[in-house]
Parts: C-alpha cells; sequence; structure tokens
C-alpha cells in the first residue's frame, strides 16, 4: 500500500491525465488556432500537463521505489511542454504544435500502459493481479 501523500499524488495524477487527455483532443481537433480561447485552453492544458508529470516523480511502485522508464518520459514531457511554449513564442507555430501533438500523443500511450495488471489504475478500476 501507498503512503497517503503518495496517494494523493497519485489520484491528482490520475484525474489531471484523464482532463488533459479530453482537452488536449478536443483543442487538437477545434478550429480556428491561434485565438485567444485557444490560447487560454492552451495554459491550462500545460497546467494540467504539470500536474501529470511532476507528481510521478514520487510513484515508483514499478522498480520497488527506483526510478523507471516512465520517469525519462516525464523528463521527455517537460522538455516537450517547454519546446512548444519556446517554439510559438518564436513564431514557429509549426514546431509548436507538433510538440504539443506529441506531447498529447505520448500522454495517450502512456495512459495505456497504466492500464496494465498490477498497476494502481488496475486496483481502482478493479481487475488488479493478486
Amino acid at each position: 500500500m501507498q503512503e497517503p501523500f503518495v496517494l494523493y499524488l497519485t489520484w491528482a495524477h490520475l484525474v489531471a491525465a484523464v482532463v488533459a487527455l479530453g482537452l488536449g483532443i478536443f483543442q487538437l481537433l477545434k478550429d480556428p488556432k491561434g485565438d485567444q480561447a485557444h490560447k487560454f485552453r492552451g495554459r491550462i492544458w500545460v497546467g494540467l500537463m504539470l500536474i501529470v508529470t511532476l507528481p510521478s516523480f514520487w510513484m515508483r511502485s514499478l522498480e520497488n521505489g527506483s526510478f523507471s522508464w516512465i520517469h525519462g518520459l516525464s523528463i521527455w514531457v517537460l522538455f516537450c511542454l517547454v519546446m512548444a511554449i519556446w517554439s510559438i513564442r518564436k513564431g514557429n507555430v509549426r514546431r509548436h504544435a507538433a510538440f504539443m501533438a506529441g506531447t498529447l500523443i505520448g500522454m495517450a500511450l502512456a495512459g495505456l500502459f497504466a492500464l496494465l495488471p498490477g498497476r494502481f489504475i488496475s486496483e481502482v478500476l478493479g481487475y488488479a493481479l493478486p
């Protein structure tokens, strides 16, 4: 069983990930891009992604308390968020879009891995391994 602090972080991570996935898909499909509403939703999405990413460094159940390959993904997501923001501020819309879309796809793939039996979500949804 996880300590309460890590359990709260895990729940924040999970809820933020689900909301960020939905908002990210909406943002990707919604036109027009670049208007005030798009920028506002984008700021919210980046904030959600920080809530998804930062707590992951305290969640270390995969490797019995050590960092795992998933933490490398968290570092990559942080890098991509910085690059996306930097790109749009420099006026490079194409690179901004690529980093944002790549981050969204990576989050969706990480979510699929999170559904594997033995992970926290499998306990929540009731299909955990004994």
